[in-house]
Order: structure tokens, then sequence, then C-alpha cells
């Protein structure tokens, strides 16, 4: 079957605006893009060990996450339309909160200023998945999540693996932790397609940086706090091992060598 002229066109355009939403939706994350060296380069020596370009990018990474995924996770308690998705907005409130604490020390101790807002990117994530209702409201929310943790989850490793600076040590294994307990929890919604979110951690789009970087505060400005939220009974470190995981040994491997 021919298709006219007129129809091509529809299905071009289409297919256009696509690929814009999904640009828009799905690009990389605040500071994933690769940045032209430089990131091994000492800023500053401390108490705590030296800390580099790096560590430093990523004492602000960490902040500014938590500065859109813990109103994304308000969001989800109050919103969610199942346990599940109001359980993974209390971990991912809770979780921040902890982290954004972390931050906000290593900045006093170090002198790093940390953003008071989400970068405009992330924050057009917040507002993408508030448009949203009912199940799209959740299978939105799970989606952009899923994605930005899977980002961010092998900068924690690198991070964790090559930093001599002790406290920015200590961050990385707390954000392993709480990144990891987040994915998790976003996991056991169901909603994760993993195919989808695959592609889009892999193929992010291009965006120019002052989408992806947070503004800094203004002159004077108090330094915003994501509250505690001790009222929640959540833990967010690592999930526990599978019981395959902690089974006792085998005969076999007990009596191997």
């Amino acid at each position: 079957m021919r298709m006219t002229r007129s129809r091509i066109g529809v299905v071009v355009l289409f297919g256009v605006l696509s690929l814009t939403l999904t640009a828009l939706a799905f690009p990389s994350m605040v500071g994933l893009q690769k940045k032209d060296g430089g990131q091994d380069r000492l800023v500053a020596s401390t108490p705590y060990g030296p800390l580099t370009e790096a560590d430093r990018d990523f004492v602000v990474k960490v902040r500014a996450a938590g500065l859109w995924e813990y109103p994304l996770g308000e969001l989800a308690m109050e919103r969610g339309t199942s346990k599940a998705m109001k359980e993974a907005g209390e971990h991912l409130v809770v979780g921040h909160a902890g982290l954004d604490a972390e931050c906000r020390k290593i900045s006093t101790e170090m002198g790093i200023t940390l953003p008071n807002k989400a970068s405009p990117q992330q924050q057009e994530f917040v507002a993408t998945v508030a448009a949203k209702k009912g199940a799209d409201f959740d299978a939105t929310a799970v989606t952009i999540m899923r994605v930005t943790h899977g980002q961010i989850f092998p900068v924690i490793a690198n991070i964790r693996a090559t930093t001599r600076n002790t406290m920015v040590r200590e961050l990385a294994d707390l954000a392993n932790d709480t990144v990891l307990d987040h994915m998790t929890v976003l996991e056991k919604t169901g909603l994760v397609g993993f195919g989808d979110v695959s592609f889009k951690q892999t193929a992010p789009a291009k965006l120019p940086n002052d989408r992806v970087t947070p503004p800094p505060p203004g002159p004077g400005e108090p330094t915003a706090v994501l509250t505690p939220r001790p009222d929640l009974d959540v833990k967010t470190g690592g999930p526990a091992p599978s019981v395959s995981a902690t089974a006792a040994p085998t005969a076999a491997s007990t009596t191997a060598g």
C-alpha cells in the first residue's frame, strides 16, 4: 500500500516530536556529561585528605539530586496509587535527607558552595511527573527516577574507588547504599521497563551546561535543608542479601581443598 505525501509528512512529524519529547524528558542528569580533563586537579588540601575537582563536583551532584528527588518522593507519598509506590516515596525522602545532611557537613568543613535549587532539567523532571495523574503518575515517576539512579550509580563507584578524601569516601559509601536501596524499591513497584530504562541510561540527549547545572546560591542566601523524617520507619541501607546468598555452605564446598 502506497502512502500519500501528506500521510508521510504526518508520520515524519510524529517521529520528530517523539524524539524531541524523549530528549526533553530523559537527558543525562546533572554533571554526568563528560567533561574535558581536569577532574583530578587538586582544589584544596584538607585535614581529611586532598580534595579534587571530581570530589567537589560529586558533593554538588549528590546535593542537587536531593533537591529534586526529595520533593518527588513527597509527591509519590501523597499521590502514589499503590503501597509500593508510596513506600518508594518514603525511601526517597528519608534517603536524600540523610545524604543532604552529609553534604552540608562536608561543605562546611571544606568550603564547598552548595546549590539551593536543582538544575533546570531536574526541575523539569519534577514538573513532568507532577502533571501526571493516577497510573501515568506512577509510571512516569518510576521511569525517570530509575533512569537517573542508574546513571549516578557508576559515578558513585568511580569516586569511591579513586578519592583520597575520607569525608568524600564516606559520602560515596552512604550514596552507594542509598541509591541501591532506591533502585530496589523502585523495581518493587513492578513498573520498571528495563529495556526502555537501559536505552535512556546509555543514550542520553546532550544539553547545554546551563540546563544541567544547578544555579549557585545568591549572596547571603541561607542553605536550604531537606527536612529529616524520623516519623517514617524507613531504613535506606543496601537491600538485604537473598536467602541463597546467605545460606550455609554445602557439604561439597566445605570439604573442597
